[in-house]
C-alpha cells in the first residue's frame, strides 16, 4: 500500500519493500521547459548538482527527461540520507568553479551516446517537446546566473515529489529546497500541417509515432503493435531482427506510442510494407482478440509481483506532479480485466489519426495515404533580393520580418519572431532555426549583397536567441569559386586572314545586290514583263545571300572574342 507522507513540505510517496532502501526526488522541470538557446541547461544543474556526491558504494544517478528530473538511489538508509543532503544542498549553491568542466562532460556524453530521435522535431518543431532532438547548443553561452535563475525557478519544494521504497523513511532525512510553485507541463506544439505524415530517415530503420489519450486500453494496443510486428517482420516474414514498441505518458492526459523495426538496406521496401500492413489491419479493425487477451494477461501477471508498489512508485510520483491519476493495483488489474478488443481497434483509430512515420532512406509513404511532412516553406519573405554569386536559380531575400532562400520550386522561410535560435560565426555566416524546425543558413560570401544586411539580421533575432559559434578555420568558409581564366585575344595582325576574306567577300556580296536590287525593282514597277528573266534574280538573290553569309558569321564571332 502506497502511503502519502511529507518530509520538509515535499510531497512524499512511500511503500515498503524488503532489501535496501530505493529512492527519488522529481523534479517537474525537463528538457520540454527550455528554449533552445538555453537547451542543455536542465541536464547541466543535474550534473552540477550530483558532483558532491563523488564516488561511493551505492548506486545513484541522475536523469533528465522531457518533464522531469529525476535523483535516485539504492543503497542504505543513511546512504539515501546522505545523497539526497547532498543533492539539495547542490542545488541550493551549485559549484560554479565545475562549470566548464561539467559542460564539457556533456559534450563527451552526447558524443558517446549517439544520435538523437528525429521524430520529436517532426512532430512538435524546435521548440518544447521537440528539443530532445537537438543537441545542447546552450551549453557554451551558459552562464552563472542563469543557471541560479533555472534553479530558483523550478527547483523548488513545491516542484518537487519524493518516493521512498524501504522498511520506512530514514531518520534524519532532511531536503533543504527553496519554497517555489508547481510548474504545469509545456503545452504542445505542432510541425505538421496535417497527419498521418511521413519523413525520411536513415537507412537503417522505420520507426512510427502517434499521440492518444492516456487509458489502460492504450497500453494494451501498444502491446498487441508489438506482437503484430514481431510476428510479421521476424517470426514469417524475416526482415527484422527487432520489432518492438514504448507507452510513454506525456503527463498531459496523453501517451506517445512508439513503435520501431529494423531493416537491412536490401530489405527496406519489404520492412516498410508490412509495417504499413500492421498498422492498416488494426486501423480496419482486424485485431486478433488471442493478442489482446496476451497482452492483457501478461500485464496482469506483472501486477501479481510482491514488489509491485514499491516498482510503480516513481511512475506515481510523477503523476503527482503533473497532475495526472493514480490508479491502484487493484484499480489498474480491474481495468485491464475487461479491455476489449473493440477497445484496442478504437485507439487504433486514434492512433493512426495522428501517425507519424520514418521510412528509410529513398523510400516515402505517400503510396499509403500518408502526406509528407514539410520540407520547406509556404511563403517567402518580402524584402531587398540579392543574386547568389554561382547559382543563378537561387535568391536570397531579406525583409523588415523575415528572410527567405528562393528556389524555383521552394523556398525555406524563417521569421524572426517565430526563430527559435540563430547560430552565428565571427566570419558573418548565420544559421537560422524557425519553430518549425525549418533552417535557413546564409554564407555571406556567396550572395551580392552588402554586409550591412548581417547586422539586420542580428537585430531582427535578437541577442537572447543568438548561439555565439567559434571561429571557422579559413579553409572551410566557402567562397565562391575562381572564374576561369579567359585567354587573351589575338593581336590584330593575327586576324589578317579573316578581315581579307571578310573585305572580299563583302564586295562581291555588294556587287551582286547592287546589280540585283535594280532589276528586281524594275520587275516590280513593270508589272512582271516578259523581258525579265525571274528564275536569273533568284540566282543573284541566292548568291548575294551565300556571300554575304560568312561576312556576318565573321562579325558576330570577333564581337565575341572583344
Amino acid at each position: 500500500m502506497v502511503e502519502a507522507i511529507e518530509v520538509d513540505g515535499v510531497p512524499t510517496l512511500f511503500a515498503p519493500s524488503a532489501g535496501r532502501t530505493a529512492a527519488g526526488l522529481i523534479f517537474r522541470v525537463g528538457q520540454a521547459d527550455e528554449t533552445l538557446p538555453l537547451h542543455g541547461i536542465t541536464h547541466l544543474v543535474e550534473h552540477l548538482a550530483l558532483h558532491d556526491s563523488g564516488l561511493s558504494d551505492y548506486h545513484y544517478n541522475g536523469e533528465t527527461a522531457s518533464v522531469y528530473t529525476h535523483f535516485h538511489l539504492r543503497g542504505s538508509e543513511s546512504d539515501v540520507v546522505g545523497y539526497l543532503g547532498k543533492v539539495c544542498d547542490g542545488l541550493a549553491d551549485l559549484p560554479m568553479h565545475r562549470l566548464e568542466t561539467e559542460k564539457e562532460i556533456l559534450r563527451t556524453e552526447s558524443r558517446t551516446r549517439g544520435g538523437t530521435s528525429a521524430l520529436p522535431l517532426w512532430r512538435y518543431g524546435a521548440q518544447g517537446y521537440g528539443l530532445p532532438s537537438y543537441p545542447e547548443w546552450g551549453l557554451a553561452r551558459l552562464r552563472p546566473e542563469d543557471l541560479r535563475w533555472w534553479v530558483e525557478n523550478y527547483f523548488t519544494r513545491e516542484n518537487a515529489v519524493l518516493w521512498i521504497a524501504g522498511e520506512r523513511v530514514p531518520a534524519g532525512l532532511r531536503l533543504r529546497l527553496r519554497p517555489g510553485a508547481r510548474r504545469p507541463v509545456p503545452q504542445p506544439t505542432s510541425a505538421l500541417p496535417q497527419t498521418p505524415a511521413w519523413y525520411t530517415g536513415d537507412d537503417t530503420s522505420v520507426v512510427f509515432s502517434a499521440v492518444v489519450r492516456r487509458s489502460t486500453a492504450a497500453s494494451v494496443y501498444s502491446g498487441v503493435l508489438e506482437r503484430e510486428l514481431f510476428r510479421d517482420l521476424r517470426q514469417e516474414g524475416g526482415y527484422s531482427y527487432t520489432a518492438s514498441t514504448s507507452y510513454d505518458p506525456r503527463g498531459d492526459g496523453y501517451a506517445t506510442i512508439t513503435a520501431y523495426a529494423d531493416a537491412l538496406p536490401e530489405k527496406q521496401g519489404a520492412v516498410l510494407g508490412g509495417f504499413v500492413d500492421v498498422l492498416a489491419r488494426l486501423r480496419y479493425g482486424t485485431i486478433d482478440p488471442a493478442s489482446v487477451t496476451a497482452v492483457r494477461n501478461k500485464s496482469l501477471e506483472n501486477l501479481n509481483h510482491p514488489e509491485i508498489e514499491a516498482a510503480r512508485l516513481p511512475g506515481h510520483a510523477l503523476n503527482l506532479l503533473t497532475g495526472q491519476r493514480n490508479l491502484t493495483v487493484d484499480e489498474l488489474r480491474a481495468e485491464l480485466a475487461v479491455v476489449t478488443a473493440e477497445q484496442v481497434y478504437a485507439v487504433a483509430v486514434e492512433a493512426a489519426d495522428t501517425t507519424l512515420l520514418q521510412t528509410p532512406h529513398r523510400t516515402t509513404a505517400d503510396w499509403a495515404g500518408f502526406a509528407a511532412a514539410p520540407t520547406s516553406s509556404e511563403c517567402e519573405a518580402d524584402g531587398r533580393r540579392y543574386a547568389h554569386r554561382e547559382d543563378g536559380e537561387v535568391a536570397l531575400v531579406i525583409g523588415p520580418e523575415a528572410v527567405s532562400i528562393v528556389r524555383e520550386h521552394s523556398c525555406s522561410t524563417v521569421h524572426y519572431a517565430d526563430c527559435a535560435a540563430m547560430m552565428s560565426w565571427p566570419d558573418g555566416a548565420r544559421r537560422l532555426i524557425g519553430n518549425d524546425g525549418i533552417v535557413l543558413h546564409l554564407e555571406p560570401g556567396m550572395w551580392a549583397m552588402p554586409y550591412q544586411e548581417i547586422g539586420a539580421l542580428d537585430a531582427g533575432v535578437g541577442p537572447a536567441r543568438h548561439l555565439p559559434q567559434p571561429a571557422r578555420d579559413p579553409a572551410s568558409i566557402p567562397r565562391p569559386a575562381a572564374a576561369p581564366a579567359v585567354a587573351p585575344p589575338a593581336p590584330d595582325g593575327g586576324n589578317v586572314g579573316e578581315i581579307i576574306a571578310m573585305v572580299l567577300l563583302g564586295l562581291v556580296a555588294l556587287g551582286l545586290g547592287l546589280v540585283t536590287l535594280p532589276l528586281t525593282i524594275v520587275a516590280i514597277v513593270s508589272g512582271g514583263a516578259d523581258s525579265i528573266d525571274w528564275a536569273f534574280l533568284g540566282c543573284l538573290a541566292v548568291l548575294t545571300g551565300l556571300f554575304a553569309t560568312p561576312v556576318v558569321m565573321l562579325l558576330r564571332r570577333r564581337r565575341r572574342r572583344r
